[in-house]
């Protein structure tokens, strides 16, 4: 009837009622009329009588009267159609688009789906129905039905829309379209896995405390957060005698997260030494000269991966509505990281040699386009199989350049980024005696570790050793600019700078904070020789210049670990502060919301402690602090507040 209405009326009509059989041999559908039409088919011109049906779910049906008039050749190898019409043959390609292909799907019984709930029901398909050539069945897939079909769409042409060869974005669409379920985010899956987290504890006590006060308003918002854990099975009620409290806390986009405060559970698990991916191990295996790369991130780890039956009664969990219990790994858990770590590892052990995996992100890497095609089926395939979730919008796939680890990726080689030392490298020159004074300051601290540090620092130390009544004459020129520059560099290379940590030494993140800005530096110290790792600064906002002192100095730990949690998350970590209120910020409040808000968000991390220094000793973090740059893009939310 479509068909028909698109030609205006223009054509005479045949009224002539009956019925006709489907292909399916007992679906009818009634014939309202009899027309003939005139179908282009590339420069070539053909008619054919039709019927006009009201519920045809296709536009327009081809039977075998047509294929026989005009001798039509289906070859499905080469995807075309010949068409032979007085004694001409054209050949057309088919252009299979699978996204507008429907299905009539009827329910076999009648049944009643409770609001906010996902119900498999049995259903009656009938395929002959179906509105798409027949060569389609060449790419044929089973959808779930399950599954938000409209954003998965969504979120694979974004992933290949960068692909340009038709041909290869298509065979990348049929990939992803096969494992569509890994891309579907609308609700949280847990994996199957062999293994499980499992919580080993001293012999203690069950540690135990009382709700936090909070008030109605968060206790309803409480309320909801623990009824959708529940309804995905994340958590499930507990009659346990741990008994760790849980709080909110206020996430940028107005709503609110829930964390529970696992200090003293921390405190009697034992530590899981697995070990980490060395990074440049990591680095230099990507470094094979490989064509393509595929970066595949899951969507909200930790909350995939099963918590082992006999340990789930240890994370349990109070608030003002009852007592509940982790299903799946919770945040803020000790030994998290090394847990998923050796999960992951396990179920793409087979891929090994194709694809690397580093905590929740995994690199697949090869040597060709088809190679790359078998490679990340292989990969997607098994994590199909173990239920598990991708994060689609930081999944990238089939990139001929990476950014992993600090570093930039592609066939020609490795390249180290500048993220780890932007704050150094986009220090401005000093522009008043005093700043010159305290970047020679800074520098000092480092001059045993660079040769002829005097020679190079003279220029500087020409006009910053001025007596009294000359420090007027500050004057800064090519000279001082050139040794600036120098001095700048030899902060950001060998030997002062690693490309890579050692993993027989714990990381030491040295923080300050200012009202202009946050920073922090990340070092080891290897054969009593201090090595910089990161250096980190940025400018407050408007509102983090309101904080007190206490909340600054705790905002710079937690940024600064925001940033550089790819380096020591999973590592032993100490922490060096020139403000004495935080240095048991870790074990114990210090009476202030923010500050404990942000140790809870920091258990997940391996701190061994934090170490008080003197304002003398933290030189580089301070200078870092008062001369914060602006960062391109912003990685960071308001999740600690």
């Amino acid at each position: 009837m479509k068909t028909f209405h698109s030609t205006h009326g223009k054509q005479f009509v045949n009224k002539k009622y009956r019925r006709v059989f489907l292909a399916d041999g007992y679906k009818s559908i009634s014939v309202y009329g009899e027309i003939k039409l005139y179908i282009t088919l590339g420069d070539m011109q053909t008619f054919i009588s039709t019927f006009i049906l009201k519920e045809l779910c296709a536009d327009c049906i081809l039977g075998m009267d047509f294929i026989n008039k005009y001798k039509l050749i289906i070859n499905t190898r080469e995807q075309t159609v010949s068409v032979c019409n007085n004694n001409k043959q054209i050949i057309l390609k088919i252009d299979v688009n699978k996204d507008n292909i429907r299905y009539p799907a009827r329910v076999i019984n009648n049944i009643r789906i409770p609001p906010k709930r996902t119900v498999l029901v049995p259903v009656s398909v009938e395929l002959a129905s179906a509105n798409e050539q027949l060569l389609f069945l060449l790419y044929f897939f089973t959808k779930d039905p399950t599954i938000d079909r409209e954003l998965v769409n969504r979120h694979i042409v974004n992933l290949i829309q960068h692909i340009g060869n038709d041909e290869q974005r298509h065979e990348v669409k049929i990939v992803l379209d096969r494992h569509a379920k890994l891309f579907d985010t609308s609700k949280p899956t847990i994996a199957t896995t062999l293994k499980s987290h499992e919580i080993k504890t001293l012999n203690h006590s069950p540690p135990t405390s009382k709700p936090y006060y909070s008030t109605p308003l968060k206790q309803e918002e409480m309320h909801k957060i623990t009824q959708e854990l529940l309804h995905f099975s994340l958590i499930r009620p507990s009659y346990s005698p741990y008994a760790a409290p849980a709080l909110l806390v206020a996430k940028y986009d107005g709503t609110w997260r829930m964390v529970v405060d696992y200090k003293k559970l921390n405190n009697i698990t034992i530590k899981d030494n697995h070990p980490l991916p060395n990074m440049e191990q990591t680095i230099q295996i990507l470094d094979g000269g490989y064509q393509f790369f595929s970066k595949l991130d899951m969507k909200s780890g930790f909350w995939q991966i099963p918590i082992t039956e006999e340990d789930k009664y240890k994370t349990a969990f109070i608030t003002s509505d009852g007592l509940y219990e982790w299903n799946v790994l919770a945040q803020g858990l000790k030994n998290s990281p090394p847990s998923f770590q050796r999960i992951m590892a396990d179920i793409l052990s087979s891929c090994r040699q194709f694809a690397l995996v580093y905590i929740d992100d995994i690199v697949v890497y090869s040597q060709s386009f088809d190679d790359h095609l078998n490679h990340i089926t292989q990969v997607l395939s098994i994590l199909l199989q173990h239920n598990c979730q991708l994060n689609p919008t930081k999944c990238s796939i089939f990139q001929q350049q990476i950014d992993y680890l600090s570093h930039t990726i592609s066939a020609t080689g490795v390249k180290l980024t500048d993220e780890k030392i932007q704050a150094i490298i986009r220090l401005s020159e000093p522009n008043t005696l005093a700043k010159a004074n305290k970047f020679v300051g800074v520098l000092s601290w480092y001059r045993k570790f660079i040769p002829q540090f005097a020679t190079i620092a003279a220029p500087i130390h020409s006009i910053t050793n001025l007596t009294k009544p000359n420090r007027k004459k500050f004057t800064w020129g090519e000279s001082q600019k050139q040794a600036f520059l120098q001095l700048k560099q030899l902060l950001a290379n060998s030997p002062l700078f690693l490309d890579f940590q050692n993993d027989n030494y714990p990381v030491i993140l040295t923080t300050d904070a200012s009202k202009l800005g946050i920073s922090g530096t990340l070092q080891q110290i290897i054969n009593e020789e201090t090595k910089n790792l990161y250096y980190n600064s940025q400018v407050t906002s408007s509102t983090q210049r309101r904080y007190d002192p206490i909340e600054l100095e705790a905002l710079a730990i937690w940024l600064c670990f925001q940033r550089m949690r790819s380096y020591i998350l999973g590592r032993s970590i100490i922490i060096y502060t020139d403000h004495c209120p935080l240095y048991n910020m870790m074990n114990s409040s210090v009476k202030n919301q923010l500050v404990d808000r942000i140790s809870i968000l920091l258990q997940e991390y391996n701190i061994e402690k934090v170490i008080h220094i003197k304002g003398q000793n933290n030189c580089l973090a301070d200078y870092l602090s008062r001369h914060p740059i602006q960062h391109d893009e912003e990685i960071f939310n308001e999740e600690y507040r």
